[in-house]
């Protein structure tokens, strides 16, 4: 394999990963850039790699955890529990990995790679498309339109996935 090929195993960006949110595309493809170093990182660097991705994958969630606050997400929403149950995953295969244990580094970017498309193109397409809906600014918190956001907390992802509202 020459050094400009991409691994197998890595995910690529493309126009079906965006979101028609310039804030949100920019952090996933950034996200997929960092995922895609991880994958083809040689045994040496494969540990500072997969550290960068983990603190890119912390702001990257506490932003999207934040938009949801601000736009009416119960905080225990299926959305935000998602984001931190990969993150300890992501940081026990760290932990792992300072033991001796690259390949569960690397089994665990390979699984980033498929989790995160699908991820991608349901609950945050949901947010985005909640975020646009109420008129909501991902880089100021500029909120246009406050009277579309819902009466109650949303519990589930924002989108078809679970009850959005309380009983």
């Amino acid at each position: 394999m020459t050094p400009t090929a991409p691994h197998p195993d890595t995910l690529q960006w493309s126009d079906a990963l965006a979101l028609d949110m310039p804030v949100m595309d920019e952090t996933h493809q950034e996200f997929v850039e960092l995922l895609a170093e991880v994958v083809q990182a040689a045994d040496d660097v494969l540990l500072p790699r997969w550290s960068a991705l983990i603190a890119h994958t912390q702001d990257h969630f506490d932003r999207e955890d934040q938009w949801m606050q601000d736009t009416g997400f119960a905080a225990g929403n299926c959305h935000a529990t998602q984001h931190k149950v990969i993150l300890q995953v992501m940081r026990e295969g760290e932990a792992r990995g300072h033991g001796g244990d690259l390949a569960v580094v690397r089994q665990m970017a390979r699984e980033l790679g498929l989790w995160f498309p699908q991820h991608a193109q349901s609950m945050d397409a949901s947010l985005a498309l909640h975020l646009r809906s109420a008129g909501y600014d991902p880089r100021t918190g500029a909120l246009s339109q406050p009277e579309r956001l819902p009466a109650q907390a949303i519990h589930g992802c924002g989108g078809s996935c679970g009850d959005t509202a309380t009983a």
